[in-house]
């Protein structure tokens, strides 16, 4: 048996099922980590904030709260209650290996505190600048400082792409093992709404700069005949958020869905015709998944290891231009979108399921513990 904690500050409410925190893939991954472990017979817990919950059980997963995020004065909330309250979590757990998947500060808290304490830390990359020696997202300096540290004093570093294993080993001189990210996924032939209006193209992610949803709303200008779904909200109220949402709304065949919980993304996944993605960067999109999981092809700016080129599961693009090449090329020819659908689902499931790849990381566990 393998005692496992995921220090994960955000994702209760994804582990519960629940609209609460910040959910993006990274939360989404490490509840369908636990839960998946925890169902095996492992003993599997959470570190999250408190949103309300305090320490309880969801499932089979015990969650441990740090404390509540805006606890504490300004400038000394840093140390107390956030880094002592993450401290005494850590202990309550009582783990043997300690799992986390965010490239900040907190993989240096971590790994200072399991490594005062003889148990092994875990970090998987999230993101592609995660992996670039001038870590070019970490912007303060405790930031960086920290999460060099950790680095250097994790046990086990996993990469999901080819391209995230070569940036560490030149960057920083550390090898990581390649596991694919698992995800649920969504089921492919359950009905939805008997829907028979204009094609869909859906986007999801949240209104930050790097996700440039301003190309989708480009692109949603320049096809007033299909549908643009947008799924994702701002993580802060910035005047650049602000701006976005103004826009979406003023452009008729755009829809805000705002922020879903996973399981009311599939309706919106098996009702469109294709995803689009407008990312500067990311790491392998957990979106990406959910899409093939349902055989939806790809239209995106971000290609990881070149696997969509490679695999035909959609069209790349560097440019609004080449975006909208590829969205007339998959939505006006069924043959080139049939092919790319069967070709997304076939490598979803061969490569991506909870099956398929958590042995990898229990094989992973077991070997450090």
């Amino acid at each position: 048996m393998i005692s496992i904690c995921f220090v994960a500050h955000n994702a209760y409410g994804a582990l519960a099922g629940l609209n609460t925190g910040h959910i993006g893939g990274i939360e989404r991954q490490q509840s369908l980590m636990a839960h998946w472990m925890a169902d095996q017979g492992h003993d599997v817990s959470m570190v999250t904030w408190d949103e309300g919950q305090g320490d309880c059980l969801v499932g089979k997963v015990k969650v441990l709260a740090l404390g509540h995020r805006e606890d504490g004065l300004p400038g000394l909330r840093f140390f107390h209650p956030r880094w002592t309250g993450l401290a005494r979590a850590m202990k309550r757990a009582g783990a043997d290996i300690y799992y986390y998947n965010c490239g900040d500060l907190g993989l240096g808290q971590i790994a200072l505190w399991t490594g005062l304490h003889n148990k092994k830390t875990v970090y998987s990359v999230a993101s592609n600048p995660d992996c670039d020696p001038q870590l070019p997202t970490l912007k303060p300096w405790r930031e960086r400082i920290l999460y060099r540290y950790g680095l250097q004093h994790t046990d086990q570093v996993v990469a999901q792409t080819l391209r995230q294993q070569e940036m560490l080993k030149t960057g920083f001189g550390i090898h990581a093992e390649i596991i694919p990210m698992p995800c649920a996924g969504f089921n492919s032939t359950q009905s939805t709404d008997s829907y028979d209006g204009p094609p869909r193209i859906l986007w999801v992610g949240r209104f930050s700069r790097e996700k440039r949803l301003e190309w989708l709303l480009d692109a949603a200008e320049y096809f007033p005949h299909y549908i643009f779904d947008v799924a994702g909200a701002a993580n802060a109220g910035t005047e650049y958020a602000r701006a976005l949402l103004q826009r979406a709304e003023s452009l008729p065949n755009v829809v805000l869905h705002g922020r879903l919980i996973h399981r009311e993304l599939g309706a919106l996944y098996r009702r469109a015709r294709l995803l689009c993605c407008t990312s500067v960067f990311e790491g392998f999109p957990n979106t990406f998944l959910e899409a093939w999981s349902v055989g939806l092809p790809i239209i995106s700016t971000f290609d990881p290891d070149q696997i969509i080129t490679r695999k035909n599961l959609g069209k790349t693009a560097c440019s609004v231009d080449e975006i909208r090449e590829g969205i007339s090329d998959l939505m006006e020819n069924s043959r080139h979108w049939q092919e790319a659908s069967s070709a997304a689902q076939t490598y979803f499931n061969t490569h991506h399921t909870l099956d398929a790849v958590m042995p990898k990381f229990v094989q992973l566990f077991q070997q450090i513990k």
